[in-house]
Order: structure tokens, then sequence, then C-alpha cells
């Protein structure tokens, strides 16, 4: 049987709640009215394309406001402003909202119960240790950080202080990736042999040419703890204010590997994060890795300890974005925008589409509001996405060594292999440390 559940855009599901995670009836509850222990502050920290998703979600929750946003190109400052105070004149509300160019000028108000952390990756890990230490709760886009050493460092900063911090892992909260992960875990498709998860190639060298810094971006500010590389606009998409024009393109600064991790770490955040969650690896992850390329491996390759293995493989010849479980009793294929499966008991009940971005449509956010209220972990919390994040940085160091790769996922070390144990970290620039 080849059953299909598929719609032209994304579709929310009646399917059952996610594996282990009771969390949609308390977000419902949530949003239908303000709780009692009064109003969580919120600061935007990077205000590029993707805090403006953000933005529309996190401002319309019962019982939060934004009150700062903090970026160093000066134009997306003032979009920020126009955006919010616009926002809060429509519902007749007043709101202080002011902007700084240095994070930790926002880091150090008082009244700001938490951040949202939109920057590109090569800032991440700064930004959120910091925000750890001012004692703010924290948001944080995937991928979590931009080295390995860089999550262990983390991890360790917000159990230290005690605060929530929030993956930007959407997929996690979608009842269609929850239910496909519902019937792996229960054993639906038997034991998982394989699983092809496909995310896209690594970063390349630095080649854009150089152009003129804009007046208004602190170029090295923006560059911060990253090795310099000379201003290209594709870096920060132009945008105007009047007319308002937002980004026609995605930050080019994640194909490179000087910047980002390229689709290994910006799609494998998401899709490798699905195949680490079904296979129960959220608190470990593969032992040995192998780079395409390498003598007749044709796909990066992941396997595991419980003897899945994990290609990087497009599963149909379209090439969609995601990810397909393979166990010896049937298999199912997810992605943002369908649902396949061997037997049409697989299959999750459908509901309405929705329209808009997918960023706006799923209840991560309120998710994150009520783990902070409630003093509970949020859907995807630190160590989740620490784990997830390394899958995808261990594809990219196995991709530069151009060889096969032991990983130790309990010592979070490589396996006799100094060479490797190198790509842990990497060097800042003067001033920087991890």
């Amino acid at each position: 049987m080849n059953p299909t559940f598929s719609r032209r855009k994304f579709l929310k599901t009646a399917a059952a709640g996610a594996v282990g995670v009771t969390v949609f009836p308390r977000l419902i509850a949530c949003s239908q009215k303000e709780e009692d222990d009064g109003i969580i502050r919120i600061g935007f920290i990077g205000l590029g394309q993707q805090a403006m998703y953000l933005l529309s979600g996190f401002i319309k929750i019962p019982g939060v406001e934004v009150v700062a946003g903090c970026d160093v190109y000066g134009i997306k400052t003032q979009r920020f402003i126009k955006r919010v105070t616009h926002y809060y004149a429509e519902q007749q509300k007043t709101v202080d909202v002011k902007t700084y160019e240095n994070y930790k000028d926002l880091l150090a108000r008082k009244d700001i119960d938490a951040v949202v952390i939109a920057t590109p990756d090569h800032w991440h890990a700064f930004i959120a240790i910091a925000a750890a230490k001012a004692k703010k709760h924290i948001y944080l886009e995937k991928p979590l950080t931009f080295t390995i050493k860089e999550g262990q460092e983390l991890v360790k900063a917000v159990r230290k202080k005690g605060v929530t911090l929030a993956v930007g892992s959407q997929q996690r909260s979608d009842k269609n990736f929850q239910h496909a992960v519902k019937m792996v875990q229960e054993g639906r498709i038997g034991k998982i042999e394989r699983i092809n998860a496909h995310v896209g190639a690594p970063p390349k060298p630095y080649d854009l040419p150089e152009e003129p810094v804009p007046a208004d971006l602190n170029w090295q500010m923006w560059l911060g703890p990253s090795e310099y590389v000379h201003y290209n606009s594709q870096l920060n998409p132009v945008i105007s204010l009047d007319p308002e024009q937002s980004e026609q393109l995605w930050g080019a600064w994640r194909w490179y590997k000087e910047l980002g991790g390229g689709y290994t770490t910006d799609w494998g955040a998401h899709m490798f994060d699905i195949a680490q969650w079904g296979l129960n690896m959220d608190h470990s992850g593969p032992i040995e890795i192998i780079p395409a390329g390498y003598q007749d491996t044709k796909f990066l390759t992941y396997k595991y300890a419980n003897g899945a293995v994990m290609t990087e493989e497009p599963f149909n010849e379209q090439g969609t974005l995601g990810v397909k479980f393979w166990g010896d009793k049937g298999w199912i294929e997810i992605s943002r925008e369908h649902f396949l499966a061997s037997d049409e008991s697989l299959l999750p009940p459908a509901a309405e589409e929705q329209e808009g971005a997918y960023e706006t449509q799923v209840p991560h956010y309120m998710n994150f509001i009520e783990a902070i209220r409630s003093k509970t972990d949020p859907i995807v919390p630190v160590e989740t996405g620490h784990r997830s994040c390394t899958v995808c940085t261990l594809g990219n160091i196995a991709y530069e060594l151009k060889r096969p790769l032991k990983w130790n996922p309990d010592k979070e070390r490589f396996v006799d292999d100094a060479e490797a144990d190198k790509y842990l970290t990497k060097k800042y620039s003067k001033g920087y440390s991890i």
C-alpha cells in the first residue's frame, strides 16, 4: 500500500499530543486567559527575517509584552520599533519599547524576563550564555550553537542559573511530526533499520565579492567572535521602510563555513532532530559518522549503537526536505507538507489547512511562555537542542576531514582521534572565548 496524507500548504492535524509530552491542553488554557503571575516582558536580540516571524507570534500571547529589541543594523531596529508600536497602537495599549545596538545593554535591564535570540549562528552561544548569567529565560533559534564545545558550555550555564531555554525547533510542536514519532516509538513499523533524513549540502568557503558596508551597520560587531570576512549584502538582505519591503531571501551567512553550517545545520537541526527524537536519542547520538564521497559512501551516513543507520539522502524524486523511517514492518515518511505511510492505520486524522508562514502556525512560542510560568522544561529543552545540533556538527566535521569518525555520545568526545577533537571548538577573534 502507499497511503498518503498531503496538502498544498502545511496541515495541522487532530492527532494525539507529543510523545512523552502533554503540552497542548495546557497551551489552550494559557491562550484563553492571562495568568495571575504577572506580565512576562521580552526583549528580541537579532531583528532579521526570522525574528519578524517570531515577533508576530510572541506579541500576540496573552500576558506577554515585547519591550525591547537589539540589532547592529540600524534599519532593522527601526523596522522593529515600527511593527511593535503599530501593533500596540491597534490594541489601544501603551508599551514603552526601546532598541539597542549592544545586546549587553538589553540584558542589563532588570525588568526584562526573557529574550528571543535570532542572530546568525556564530553569536548564539555567546549571547545565550550571557543571557543565562543575567537570569533571563531564553528562546534560542536553531541550530543551538556553532560548535559542540559551545553547546556543552551553554547546557552548563542554563542549568547552573536555573533559567528556561527553549529551542526554536517548531516541528516538535507540529502534530503531524508528533504523530509520526509516536508511531515509530510505539513500534508500529517495527524495529527501525534505517532513516533517510534529507537536509542538503554542507557549507562552502566564503566566496562572495566585497561590497561597501552600509552606514548604519556595525560590521565589526556583527562579526563579533567570528573570523573576519568582508561585507556582502547577501549576508544582510536589503530591506526598506517606506514603502516597507522585507527580505527577499534568507541571509546567506548560513551557507558559508566561516559563518554557518550550510544545510547540514540549517535544515539538519530540523530533520536530524526528528530522527533523533524517533530513535529516543534526545540524550545520546550516533557512534560513527561517514562523509559522502569516502570510498563507496554515496551519502553522509550516521550509525547508531542500536543498529539503525541514518543517511542524508532524498527519499523521493522531488528532493523533499523531510524524514523517512524504515522499520522491519513498515515505513513512515514525513515533511512539513505531507505524511506518507505503508499502511492507513499509521496516518494521522486530517484537519483544516492553515494559511501563512510555517513559523507562525505552531504553538511553539506559547509552550516557552508556559514553561517559564510553570517552571518546567519546554518541549525542546537545551539538552535536546544540543544533542541534535551535535549530530549536525559531527556531519560537517566528517565532511571537513573527509574520513569516518568514531564518536562516544556518553562522553561527547571522539574516540582516540586528536585531529577530530580540535574541531570540537574553533578559533575566535581577539577578545572572545568560550
